[in-house]
């Protein structure tokens, strides 16, 4: 069964390299060759994981070693699988959604020039972010990280005739570099505190290092994930990438590629266990971003970006599980799968109703849409009410344990982090909510384009709407999946270690408060959008709409923090450089150019003025050897 590991990353890999190389003579049929090769790594998946099931909890685990990668004296490098639970979790989402998303793209790119490419693409992504999770060591998990960057900056970008898109593209891959220094500097401390860098040496030695240098190697690894999941201070790609086409927004920035940091934390959960200063850390900044992304998610009118604030108001939750150590991992992750079905459920109904609007975004510009789309509807509204929480869907399952995880921290902390997630539930439930009333409900508002072609809404085809049902599906039963026999804990807890808090509230009261902020999160967004007709210009609203329209000032906070202060260091290294460096060389040639001129004059052809030179030197000669020997 090893062998399959292999087979199961090169897939994908091989479905890249067949479909850039192939040309054009692969045009008609790169789609489904695409599409076939993620189903042979889905199917592959199963089989791997039916065979885990019949190990024991403590012996779940597969090992590949391909080759030695990089074998020099103590530095050894190999290329080498790791298949467990956790991994295998990550598997089994990557390469399901993976496959429905590839379906997907079949109806939706169906008129794109380029599709073969879009297509090759999808494949290099997916083989990537499988090399990410089954790496057994941190470098090579480096060369999938990288790989996901780069397959990111090329679908972000893929209507590069589009400045937004390749602005966008750009963007997320300067931010997500900053990120990557992070990851690169943290397995460099792991090499000289461990000699080692995968991940058994090195998790199972972390309580024999320092605190601090477990507390530097987890703020660099925080670093890492906060670009990659888009967590602050690393947050401002997220909102741009959505000019990529919708399928990319749905595989790569709401169901995998965003969760890559919070499987990077888990994974390195040894390390942060023995450096509590670095949890505290991962908390924070979870807490911020789930509030961050709520807040920016409640006032965007451009349905992917309303979504996109989502996705970081959500990752934050899981980035929050993480920092609680073995309290919140299994949730996080339980978390993130969830977060997996209904998220991308949503974009790909957001794209459905893209398609059915001439690519329109506003959904000022909707309105009804459930009459003409109601495959799309409903679809889109069962993966609403899991998002929010609604009571037995997934949602429900995975927010409340983590609700619950944070009140199990005890104390004055604990409640804290209760409150701002039970907040962060309010507004997930507000911000959802508006986009429902002002997509479906309500009177149609969409006007012709800048063409004058008025929209026709429409559902969209068969390759579009079955991975919209099969997504339907898993937000309203995965939570059941997982909830039944806390069989999900007991699969992971081997990998991530598991322990009870002391929680002063009870898992009922928590599940009572979160659905009682939730109904609270949908009557306030229907008493503002559901009562009265929405209005075609939104109102100027106060200082923090105003902020929250405007990604809450993250990218005025980026131009005044470090463009501006950039441009100021460039122009005055600029100025040293031509006044100092090239002074002194130019300054030099010149002397030296000078120099050389006043010498020329003493050649001058006549032999009589080099007789006289010739006797002068002789005599300075002369007298400078009586001189000698007289002293």
């Amino acid at each position: 069964m090893e062998s399959l590991i292999g087979l199961l990353v090169g897939a994908p890999l091989f479905g890249a390299a067949v479909l850039l190389l192939g040309g054009r003579r692969l045009d008609r049929v790169g789609h489904w060759l695409a599409t076939g090769l993620a189903a042979v790594s889905f199917v592959l998946a199963v089989v791997l994981f039916f065979d885990l099931l019949e190990k024991e909890g403590e012996d779940r685990a597969l090992h590949q070693h391909l080759f030695s990668w990089v074998p020099v004296a103590d530095f050894q490098a190999d290329v080498a699988f790791q298949l467990d639970q956790l991994s295998m979790t990550f598997v089994l989402l990557i390469t399901s959604v993976g496959t429905l998303i590839h379906l997907y793209s079949v109806g939706y790119m169906e008129h794109d020039e380029r599709r073969r490419r879009f297509f090759a693409y999808l494949n290099l992504f997916l083989g990537a972010m499988l090399l990410l999770v089954l790496a057994d060591n941190y470098l090579l998990l480096y060369v999938g990280w990288e790989g996901v960057g780069l397959a990111s900056f090329l679908l972000i970008g893929f209507w590069q005739h589009k400045p937004t898109a390749a602005t966008a593209a750009k963007k997320a891959f300067v931010v997500n570099r900053v990120g990557d220094v992070g990851l690169a500097i943290a397995i460099l401390l792991m090499f000289t505190t461990f000699g080692s860098f995968a991940f058994e040496p090195v998790l199972g030695s972390a309580t024999e290092a320092s605190e601090a240098t477990l507390t530097g190697i987890g703020l660099m690894l925080l670093l890492a994930a906060c670009g990659k999941s888009a967590q602050v201070p690393l947050q401002s790609w997220l909102g741009d990438a959505m000019e990529g086409p919708t399928p990319v927004s749905a595989l790569i920035h709401a169901a995998t590629m965003v969760t890559a940091g919070v499987y990077l934390i888990t994974r390195s959960g040894a390390i942060f266990n023995a450096a509590p200063d670095a949890q505290t850390v991962v908390v924070v900044v979870g807490a911020v971003t789930l509030l961050f992304g709520a807040i920016v998610g409640c006032a965007k009118d451009d349905i992917k970006k309303a979504l996109a604030g989502s996705t970081m108001s959500q990752i934050g939750y899981m980035m929050l599980a993480t920092g609680l150590g073995p309290i919140g991992y299994v949730f996080a992750i339980m978390h993130l799968v969830t977060h997996g079905f209904f998220k991308a459920g949503l974009f790909l109904g957001a794209g459905s109703v893209m398609h059915g609007m001439n690519d329109e975004v506003d959904m000022r510009r909707y309105g009804g849409l459930r009459k003409h789309m109601p495959i799309t509807f409903v679809t889109f509204g069962l993966a609403y009410l899991a998002i929010i929480g609604f009571p037995y869907l997934s949602g429900f399952f995975s927010k409340d344990e983590i609700i619950y995880a944070g009140f199990s921290k005890g104390g004055t902390e604990g409640w804290i982090l209760g409150g701002v997630m039970l907040l962060g539930a309010a507004l997930t439930a507000y911000y959802m909510t508006r986009i429902m009333l002002m997509t479906f409900f309500g009177e149609k508002r969409w006007q012709p384009d800048a063409n004058g072609h008025e929209p026709h809404p429409h559902e969209s085809p068969l390759s579009m709407t079955i991975p919209m049902i099969v997504l339907a599906f898993g937000s309203v039963f995965a939570g059941f999946l997982f909830d039944s026999g806390e069989a999900f804990v007991h699969w992971l807890e081997p990998v991530t270690g598991l322990e009870h808090g002391d929680s002063p509230v009870s898992h009922g009261t928590v599940g009572l408060a979160a659905t009682g902020v939730m109904l609270l999160g949908v009557a306030g967004a229907w008493w503002q959008y559901g009562r009265r007709p929405v209005p075609a210009v939104a109102p100027t609203g106060g200082l923090l709409t105003r902020a929250a329209r405007r990604d809450l000032l993250q990218d005025d906070f980026n131009h005044a923090a470090f463009v501006t202060p950039g441009n100021y260091l460039t122009r005055g290294l600029v100025y040293l450089d031509h006044k100092l460096v090239d002074g002194v060389v130019n300054g030099t040639a010149a002397s030296f150019g000078g120099l050389s001129g006043r010498l020329r004059r003493i050649q001058n052809g006549f032999a009589r003025s080099y007789a006289v030179s010739m006797f002068g030197g002789a005599a300075l000669l002369v007298a400078a050897t009586l001189l000698m020997r007289a002293v």
